[in-house]
């Protein structure tokens, strides 16, 4: 194959895994794309999140719900009804789920270009900023 950008081999990816809606799925055929050629020199987390991109501006949306603690399934179907909401022409909708002790609580929702935090730390610190905006 001949030398291609970053950005032009996670279309490539993207484009002929739009199939695939299983995660691990995906993740095993993008490493068999890699076995069988010669790029392995490129950075795979920037190549995932390139390929995320893509398949997310074809309608296929990958999110992950960061907490502090174990989500219920209320919780998620929440999360995939907000996104849902937010991308309303979305084909379908993944929604992963990610503990991070180092939350308070709360939940982050993570994209491959953008994040909902919804956590109690992102709302103290808009406090903070409030506050700190009207002693001024």
């Amino acid at each position: 194959m001949p030398d291609i950008s970053r950005k032009q081999l996670a279309e490539l990816i993207g484009e002929k895994t739009l199939h695939v809606r299983d995660t691990d799925k995906l993740v095993k055929e993008i490493a068999s794309f890699f076995v069988s050629s010669d790029h392995s020199q490129i950075d795979i987390d920037s190549l995932m999140r390139d390929v995320m991109k893509y398949r997310q501006k074809h309608g296929f949306i990958e999110a992950t719900a960061v907490s502090a603690h174990e989500l219920d399934k209320k919780t998620i179907d929440e999360v995939h009804d907000l996104l849902s909401e937010y991308f309303p022409g979305a084909k379908h909708i993944k929604v992963n789920h990610r503990v991070d002790t180092n939350l308070i609580g709360g939940v982050r929702i993570d994209l491959p270009a953008e994040s909902f935090d919804l956590s109690v730390r992102s709302k103290l610190n808009i406090f903070k900023k409030l506050v700190a905006k009207e002693r001024f």
